[in-house]
């Protein structure tokens, strides 16, 4: 008889605003959002008193003081939220060492074998948000089920500073009730497909068939399948390999002369090599994105047969995918990105140079 898994998704709340609120009592219920004031930056972590103004992670920051004219900007300190990240992984550690980071800020952990010998996987999330609520002054939200996905969906539903547990004989009750866009994997372009061919709850996912749902969503479609019948055999990975290192720059005004664009590319290599650097990390394919000033974007890649690592590697392949992107005065570039990927194993590296262009279509 197989034992059931007891998963564990954390999440912490509002994480970055949650720190400076903390560290600084002036900030404490105030509506802050964490990042910088420029007519092209972006919200980090807004707080929650921010998000009851609809100020959100990843929204225009001009849009966000639009919502909430009193709110706060604060500059991240990144070096600090690192920090207490790993204080965080510390008390994860003192309970069960299957821990897989999703992010700076939240994880899964598998407690079904666990140091303390507890039998409830309730009361070992709980255990951990008192802990991290008495030893760091944060709260963080869980989620508690027999599999990642719900596990997931779990943590979601009582923010901030709740627990959620769905218990197997409860989840495909659950999940019926559930609507799509709340499903892992279903971003907003596959929802509205969904929506199309009339599936906009998990009780219409289960209705229909493994052999459509493929012929529709290809490989996600056996994924979708599964998951509205409570089905997520994926473990909790202990193992991170990183697979990509990058960086992008939104610039403060769109750019379209050639000069100018090759010198915001100069400094985005620079920034690139100064990160592999310091995650030693090694890689064979440069990715370029580009993103308009309508918001439209493409990538372009190439792969070599030796490491790009320093300004010397990574610019002359910079500059070649560069020349394979359009630009132009009534078509100008708001951000510029690269990223270092791939990887592969020494029995790969004799595989001759290739060129890969393509949209990005990402949900």
């Amino acid at each position: 008889m197989t034992t059931e898994r007891k998963i564990i998704h954390i999440d912490m709340d509002a994480f970055f605003a949650s720190v400076e609120q903390r560290d600084n009592p002036e900030l404490r219920g105030q509506p802050i959002a964490v990042g910088h004031d420029g007519p092209r930056s972006v919200v980090s972590t807004a707080s929650y008193e921010a998000r009851r103004y609809g100020v959100r992670s990843a929204m225009p920051m001009a849009r966000a003081k639009r919502l909430c004219p009193q709110l706060v900007i604060v500059p991240g300190r990144y070096e600090v939220y690192r920090a207490v990240s790993g204080q965080v992984r510390g008390i994860f550690r003192e309970y069960t060492d299957k821990i897989e980071p999703l992010s700076i800020d939240e994880a899964f952990l598998d407690v079904t074998e666990n140091k303390r010998g507890i039998d409830s996987a309730a009361g070992i999330a709980q255990e951990i948000r008192t802990r991290i609520r008495d030893e760091l002054h944060l709260t963080a939200s869980a989620g508690v089920s027999y599999n990642k996905f719900l596990a997931k969906i779990a943590s979601d539903l009582n923010k901030p500073d709740g627990m959620t547990v769905i218990p197997k004989e409860c989840a495909l009750e659950f999940i019926s009730s559930l609507k799509v866009e709340q499903f892992w994997g279903v971003g907003p372009r596959t929802a509205e497909r969904m929506h199309y061919i009339g599936i906009f709850t998990g009780a219409d996912l289960r209705k229909c068939s493994l052999r459509h749902l493929t012929e529709v969503f290809g490989k996600m479609g056996r994924t979708y399948y599964d998951f509205a019948r409570g089905i997520d055999t994926r473990q909790v990975e202990t193992e991170y390999v990183r697979k990509s290192v990058g960086c992008e720059h939104t610039l403060e005004s769109d750019i379209s002369t050639r000069s100018t664009v090759i010198i915001e590319l100069y400094h985005t290599v620079l920034e690139l090599a100064r990160r592999i650097e310091n995650d030693k990390f090694e890689g064979r394919t440069l990715t370029l994105k580009i993103k308009y000033s309508d918001f439209s974007q493409i990538t372009r890649s190439i792969t070599t047969n030796k490491l790009l690592q320093t300004k010397d590697d990574i610019l002359p392949a910079a500059k070649r995918l560069l020349g394979e992107v359009e630009y132009s005065a009534n078509h100008p570039i708001r951000l510029i990105g690269l990223s270092v990927s791939n990887p592969l194993p020494e029995s790969e590296m004799h595989r001759a140079e290739w060129v890969q262009s393509y949209i990005d279509f990402k949900d």
